[in-house]
């Protein structure tokens, strides 16, 4: 096994229920691979999940300082706690802060029969 940090997972990679994330809520993950150590979170909005790499275009960060806190305070957007970088929960792309125009790096993921899955 691999200390290294990789960005993407294989598909299939059943994460646990999608209930394990709150509504209007988000959950971090790390997975430990053949290849080395991946880090992402999980926004949930209802039965829909939207995965990111934990991971801010802007210095190449962990966006949260403290466990799971990945989004601002009325939950409608991810924030980036380092430097105050925003990003829209649909498409992780940059909204406001440091680097406008981009976008996070996608972690596909969907819900399937109430399981968080990771998708290809």
């Amino acid at each position: 096994m691999s200390d290294m940090r990789v960005f993407a997972t294989p598909a299939g990679v059943a994460l646990g229920p999608v209930d394990a994330v709150a509504d209007g809520g988000a959950r971090n993950y790390v997975l430990q691979l053949r290849a080395g150590r991946f880090h992402g979170f999980v926004v949930r909005r209802g039965g829909d999940a939207f995965g990111y790499v934990d991971r801010c275009p802007h210095m190449g960060l962990p966006l949260a300082q403290t466990l799971d806190a990945y989004l601002t305070p009325d939950g409608g957007l991810i924030a980036c706690s380092w430097h105050s970088a925003l990003f829209a929960i649909e498409d992780g792309r940059c909204v406001g802060g440091p680097c406008r125009g981009q976008r996070l790096t996608p972690w596909p993921v969907r819900v399937i029969d109430g399981q968080i899955v990771t998708a290809g």
